[in-house]
C-alpha cells in the first residue's frame, strides 16, 4: 500500500470580523485532516476586518481540502488563497541603470533565500543586461523616449504577464512612472522601492533634499505601486543613522545598502504570502 504524500500548504483569509471564525475554519481543517504547523491571525480595530495565515500539513488532496474550506469561506465571505509553501512566485523585475536591489534579489534566489522564479528582467537602459545574465536570467532591452513608447511598452507588459503567468511585478528603482490604468489593472501585484523613509521626500531626488535638510536618518521604502505616485500601502522600512559631515553622494552610497535589504525583504514576504491588504495599509505576518 502506497503511503500518501504530505503537502505543506500556506492558507490565507480576509474577511469581516465575527465570531467563530477561527473555530469554522480550524474545524474544516480538522476535516481535511490537517495539522496547523504555524498561525497568524488579526482583527483590525480601524477597518474591523479579520486576517490569518495558517501553514498547514495535510496528505489529502488539494480538490478535498478545497472542498472542506468551502462552506466556511462562502458562509464569512472570505477573500482566500491556499497555495504551497515555497512554491516560486513568478516575479518580473522592471529596472533602469542602479544595479543594486537587482543584484541582490538575483544573488539570493540564487542560493534558494528568495523563493521566487525570474522569467526575465525587462529594462528600459541596457546597462544590467550583463548581470542578468551572469545569473542566467533572459534580459530584455525596452526604450522609452515618450508616450507612444510608455503605451506599446505596457501593452506588451500587459501580454506578456498573462502569457508567462507573472505573479508579481517589481520595480527595482525603475525610473520611470507607470500610467494609472496599468497600476490600477495590478494593484496589490506591483513593488516598488523608494530612497526615503516615506511620506517623507516623496518624488524624485529624495537624497538631494535629505541633504539639503540636513536628516539625521536615511531611509527605504518598499510599497505596493499606486495610481498615486509613492502613496501605495507600505510593505517595509528600514533607516540607518547619518552625519552631517556626510555628502550626497556618501547619502546615497549608504542608502543603496538599505534600499536592496528593503526590497529584498518585501518580495520574500508577498512570495511566502504574509502581505495582506487592508485598504491603505498591510498587515504582514512575519
Amino acid at each position: 500500500m502506497t503511503e500518501a504524500t504530505t503537502t505543506h500548504w500556506v492558507l490565507t483569509l480576509v474577511c469581516e470580523d465575527k465570531p467563530g471564525i477561527v473555530h469554522a475554519i480550524s474545524g474544516a481543517i480538522f476535516a481535511a485532516n490537517g495539522n496547523i504547523t504555524e498561525s497568524h491571525q488579526y482583527s483590525s480595530p480601524d477597518t474591523g476586518r479579520f486576517f490569518m495565515r495558517l501553514q498547514i500539513e495535510s496528505a489529502v488532496p488539494r480538490e478535498f481540502f478545497v472542498n472542506q474550506l468551502t462552506p466556511v469561506v462562502e458562509r464569512y465571505g472570505m477573500d482566500w488563497n491556499l497555495d504551497v509553501v515555497g512554491r516560486p512566485t513568478k516575479t518580473l523585475v522592471l529596472v533602469s541603470k542602479s544595479a543594486h536591489c537587482l543584484n541582490d534579489m538575483l544573488f539570493r534566489q540564487r542560493e534558494g533565500r528568495l523563493p521566487v522564479e525570474f522569467p526575465a528582467v525587462f529594462g528600459n537602459h541596457a546597462e544590467l543586461a550583463p548581470m542578468a545574465e551572469f545569473y542566467g536570467v533572459p534580459f530584455e532591452h525596452h526604450a522609452i523616449e515618450g508616450e507612444a513608447d510608455k503605451r506599446a511598452f505596457e501593452q506588451m507588459l500587459r501580454d506578456y504577464i498573462k502569457s508567462a503567468g507573472i505573479e508579481l511585478i517589481v520595480l527595482a528603482r525603475y525610473m520611470q512612472i507607470l500610467s494609472e490604468e496599468f497600476c490600477r489593472e495590478f494593484e496589490g501585484r506591483i513593488i516598488n522601492i523608494h530612497h526615503s523613509f516615506l511620506p517623507g521626500f516623496k518624488g524624485a531626488n529624495p537624497y538631494a533634499r535629505a541633504h539639503a535638510r540636513g536628516v539625521k536618518l536615511i531611509g527605504a521604502t518598499a510599497h505596493f505601486v499606486t495610481a498615486d505616485l509613492d502613496e501605495g500601502p507600505i510593505i517595509e522600512q528600514n533607516v540607518i543613522r547619518v552625519q552631517h559631515s556626510d555628502t550626497k553622494n556618501r547619502l546615497v552610497s549608504l542608502g543603496s545598502d538599505i534600499e536592496a535589504k528593503t526590497l529584498t525583504q518585501a518580495v520574500r514576504w508577498f512570495a511566502e504570502h504574509r502581505v495582506l491588504l487592508d485598504g491603505e495599509r498591510t498587515v504582514i505576518f512575519s
